[in-house]
């Protein structure tokens, strides 16, 4: 079940401004009102997403309420429920990203009841609590406030044969023994079915102790991966930094095991796909049938707007685990993911930016990249007018882009020196000078797009070092990114430069951990690389087995997680979910996946 043709209220609350001498004189809908409503979930209006709108729904609204307050766009309608019905209905066709409904005069004459709305698939993609969903068909008259509707997403499923995670620890190395020691006899006789509802952390309820050890693994053999897992003594946990590939590490049902079987990714997906210009219905059922594809995979028009939906899921799961990045740093494409989850812009204004650069890119004509085993200053002879450095990424490892014959011609002659190339997955000449007549048409459209400073230390690979204020605000610096040479080694340097960190790719194939690998700090050991999903395409019981065993690494590097949320990837299925609201008749009944009384 997809969540994108729905609304849902994530907070609700009463306010009372205090208009009147008694405290119950009717409040006025006027402009100290609806400052009142800014400002009610403790957050200032810069704080609020770009395109924040407050609804005000009151039978008398101020004459002098201006359109715009404090920065956010300001809408009325005659009643609290025309309210509601306006949000939900501009939240869907795009208008807004974020609502703010202020219901004058409910429940009493003197008190505003707010509801901050979003569109159900990013609420849950944030892991934000949802109260309910906006169900404007429910009643007929449009003045009466709509009811909310529970929140069902998703069904519990406890498939035995689903690999599924087991953490545990102890204050020293004698408690964990001891620890491990009652948990593998219990494992011994479990029945299999009982498997998948065991604590994901044990002892329960304690806070976990400082030597930790995990396992990922199946019922019939959880007692001998417990009793093989090595104890590791936590010294003190690096902070994390995530990596986004970007095009060429595409492949055929990249993650695809993770959809429909956990819930944030899903949303995730769906919810990125969903601002994708109306074909994102078109690149979901390429991806999820990878054998027939109306497009190929390696094409622009998929590899890089699935990337982009497929590294935002990837980052918003680890997100939802309760990691709390000290940096991010993407590679080409991945850049604008990374963006996006760092606050430049929102979702569908990174949606919006992909899909502008994919169709620039498919009105160049065809070209390519190679990857070849050689430093920047030893390619310089072989470069053309049309062939150029596309990227460093790391010691012997550079990436040349151009118009596709010059670039033939360049792998001959590189060849024939004996120099080791591999060509690169990609149908455009990205970041190489062919595509300057495409950089130019996405910076005019870019010029529209509201950008913000980064709300975490974001690394780029266009000046090799931290993203400053004026390139994360300028249209140009994110157009020319698609002509410009991506300097990930120096990217990657000024990052591992501040601090020893645990660097985590979220997306496929591993190209970036193997890049990271090649770093001093990671082969001292002093840093960490390690991938989210496995480095060739597989099954999909395969990506969920990935991405437990990073959770395991960051559970043994010595951070707390939420346990909640990682259980739900062997707990949960969106497998014969009913819409909200309603039950399917003969079926087990749904989970909710986050539901509270409104």
């Amino acid at each position: 079940m997809s969540l994108t043709a729905y609304s849902a209220v994530i907070r609700r609350l009463v306010v009372s401004p205090g208009s009147g001498a008694s405290g119950r004189a009717p409040v006025a809908a006027s402009a100290a009102a609806v400052s009142a409503v800014l400002r009610a979930f403790g957050r200032a209006p810069e704080q609020l997403p770009t395109r924040t709108v407050v609804y005000v729904g009151a039978t008398a609204p101020d004459p002098a309420l201006a359109p715009e307050h404090e920065g956010c766009e300001v809408r009325t309608a005659s009643s609290p429920g025309r309210a509601l019905r306006l949000a939900h209905q501009e939240l869907q066709d795009g208008t807004a990203d974020f609502a703010l409904v202020a219901g004058f005069g409910e429940p009493d004459p003197d008190t505003i009841t707010v509801y901050a709305v979003k569109r159900a698939a990013e609420a849950i993609a944030d892991n934000d609590t949802v109260l309910g969903t906006i169900d404007p068909t429910a009643i007929a008259d449009p003045d009466i406030t709509p009811p909310l509707r529970a929140l069902h997403y998703g069904r519990r499923d406890t498939n035995p044969s689903h690999h599924r995670l087991l953490l545990w620890s102890g204050q020293d190395l004698q408690d964990e023994k001891r620890v491990r020691g009652e948990l593998m006899p219990l494992l011994g006789g479990l029945h299999s079915e009982a498997f998948p509802a065991l604590p994901t952390a044990v002892p329960c309820g304690s806070k976990p102790g400082p030597v930790r050890g995990a396992a990922v693994t199946v019922a019939p053999l959880s007692s001998a991966a417990v009793h093989k897992a090595r104890p590791v003594t936590v010294r003190g946990a690096r902070p994390i930094a995530l990596l986004f590939p970007g095009q060429g590490s595409q492949h055929a049902a990249m993650a695809a095991g993770l959809y429909r079987r956990e819930p944030v990714f899903t949303a995730a997906v769906d919810a990125a796909l969903s601002h994708m210009d109306g074909e994102g219905d078109r690149i979901r059922a390429d991806w999820l049938n990878p054998a027939a594809p109306q497009i190929p995979i390696d094409d622009v028009r998929r590899a890089q707007p699935l990337l982009f939906a497929v590294d935002y899921a990837l980052g918003r799961l680890i997100l939802s685990w309760g990691v709390k990045p000290a940096a991010m740093l993407g590679h080409s494409a991945g850049e604008l993911v990374a963006a996006t989850l760092s606050g430049v812009v929102s979702l569908p204004d990174g949606a919006a930016m992909m899909m502008e650069r994919v169709r620039q890119a498919v009105r160049i004509p065809a070209g390519g990249m190679l990857a070849v085993a050689a430093t920047e200053d030893q390619l310089r002879p072989y470069l053309t007018v049309d062939v150029a450095i596309a990227a460093v990424n790391a010691n012997q490892q550079t990436m040349l882009a151009g118009s596709a014959e010059p670039l033939a011609e360049v792998e001959r002659r590189l060849r024939a020196d004996g120099l080791t190339v591999v060509k690169v997955p990609a149908t455009s000449p990205f970041h190489s000078p062919a595509m300057a007549p495409a950089s130019d048409a996405v910076e005019s459209a870019y010029r529209t797009i509201p950008l913000r400073e980064p709300t975490l230390p974001l690394y780029s690979g266009y000046t090799g070092d931290l993203l400053t204020p004026q390139d994360a605000l300028s249209p140009r610096f994110w157009a020319r990114q698609i002509t410009d040479t991506v300097y990930f080694k120096q990217a990657l340097e000024s990052l591992l430069a501040v601090d020893d960190m645990l660097l985590i790719e979220a997306g496929p194939r591993q190209t970036l951990t193997a890049f990271a690998r090649r770093h001093r700090a990671v082969r001292l050991a002093a840093s960490a690389a390690i991938p989210l999903l496995p480095s060739r395409p597989g099954t999909a019981e395969a990506d969920r087995q990935s991405v437990l065993s990073a959770a395991s690494r960051l559970w043994t590097e010595g951070h707390d997680l939420d346990l909640v949320a990682l259980s739900r990837l062997w707990t949960w299925s969106a497998e014969g979910t009913p819409t909200p609201g309603q039950t399917t008749p003969n079926a087990p009944g749904p989970r909710p996946l986050a539901t509270a009384t409104a």
